[in-house]
């Protein structure tokens, strides 16, 4: 299993790069496309700080991961009700890595418990 930080560096470029392209190429773009894209931008933000352990950009960083799985089912299913495919897609992957990261940072948290003693 890749470290957080990676994990995290992943989704975030995910959430950029997909969410900036399905806003750009969207016949009829809403603002709210975007809010991946911020979440995006302030993980990578944090990066550094999940990289040098910090706990509390660690646990903010988790908390926003969160807030971006959560907040991406609602577009999973409403993609998925349009049958547009392509957003299905970015979403779906946006989605994946999100709970990919998650997964991480749990075990990144319990390995430090554990390592403390």
């Amino acid at each position: 299993m890749m470290k957080a930080h990676t994990a995290s560096l992943i989704h975030a470029l995910a959430l950029i790069g997909l969410g900036g392209f399905g806003y750009l190429s969207s016949d009829t773009p809403s603002i709210t496309a975007l809010i991946p894209v911020a979440f995006g931008v302030l993980l990578l933000a944090m990066n550094r700080g999940v990289k040098n352990e910090n706990k509390i950009i660690a646990h903010v960083a988790v908390l926003f991961t969160l807030l971006v799985v959560v907040g991406l089912i609602k577009p999973l299913t409403g993609a998925m009700g349009r049958e547009d495919s392509a957003a299905v897609g970015r979403v779906a992957v946006m989605l994946a890595l999100g709970v990919y990261a998650m997964v991480t940072f749990v075990k990144s948290f319990i390995d430090a418990r554990k390592a403390r003693g």
